[in-house]
């Protein structure tokens, strides 16, 4: 409590010195361009064609140098502000010791219960990715107990993943279509972009496709239009370069690859999201953090 104390009072200064620096910061700039605009009567009274008099001359360096004590003084109070942000990060690792090399020490995955924990998060890691057979035989040396509920949702993300991959979307859509409530409520465009996605390849195959097309735009976009009307509006332009080939039209981007890499990953977010999982596995962002 008392690290987080510490630390605390030395972000309270800095929040004060930012307001004491904004303060002084609009004041300086103020009172300068008061002064430049004192000055521009005077200066404007010169001709257009002619020399600035001694007096005109003496007024545009004092406007100089008004200007530049001005940059100074704000370039001062930047850099003291910059000592006294660091130090808030040297009192965070005065508070606050890691023990970092406590992660290579045998006895934290000692005992039963941790070793039991850790061959848990090496399994799901494994059906996460679609290495059944390995997290099988995982679970069976370890004598884990791994029920079927804790692994078909992963079996089968991975298979419509795995199909998406390949460009089928057929399990993809079958799958948001049954979701689509729980999709719906947590504000998610997967249904729109898989169904995109087909519209997509159906005009890509030529004009023998467009009344398909059109059909497909008929049955399946009509519950989308209030939250993707422009996205829809869009893609009708396509229609209109089929006979001229969609992929060198104004509209060829939305034909981009990257945008079944791009459908993968909204799948795995959004349906991780919806069956409670996070989208990275424990044992992927442990791995992270240990390479930083």
């Amino acid at each position: 409590m008392e690290a987080c104390v510490a630390v605390e009072k030395e972000i309270d200064k800095i929040l004060s010195k930012f307001a004491s620096i904004r303060e002084n910061g609009s004041k300086n700039i103020e009172e300068t361009i008061e002064f430049l605009s004192s000055i521009k009567p005077e200066l404007e009274q010169a001709q257009t064609d002619s020399e600035f008099n001694e007096r005109q001359l003496f007024i545009i360096h004092l406007a100089v140098a008004k200007v530049k004590e001005t940059v100074s003084r704000l370039a001062s109070e930047h850099r003291d502000l910059h000592s006294s942000v660091s130090k808030v990060g040297k009192t965070i690792d005065r508070n606050f010791t890691q023990d970092y090399a406590s992660t290579s020490f045998d006895r934290v995955f000692s005992g039963v219960d941790k070793e039991k924990l850790l061959n848990q998060v090496i399994c799901q890691h494994m059906y996460r990715h679609g290495f059944l057979e390995i997290g099988e035989e995982l679970a069976r040396e370890s004598g884990l107990e791994i029920h079927e509920n804790s692994k078909q949702p992963f079996m089968l993300l991975n298979e419509i993943l795995e199909k998406l991959r390949h460009k089928n979307l057929v399990a993809a859509l079958e799958w948001a279509q049954t979701h689509r409530e729980q999709l719906m409520e947590q504000n998610s465009s997967l249904e729109f972009k898989l169904h995109r996605l087909q519209f997509l390849q159906l005009v890509s195959e030529g004009p023998e496709k467009q009344a398909e097309a059109l059909g497909y735009v008929r049955r399946h976009f009509p519950p989308f239009v209030h939250q993707h009307e422009t996205d829809i509006q869009n893609l009708m332009g396509v229609l209109a370069f089929i006979p001229y080939g969609v992929h060198n039209s104004p509209y060829k981007k939305l034909f981009d690859p990257i945008l079944w890499t791009e459908i993968c990953e909204v799948f795995v977010k959004d349906a991780c999201a919806l069956l409670g999982f996070s989208v990275e596995s424990p044992l992927s962002v442990w791995y992270a953090l240990s390479t930083l």
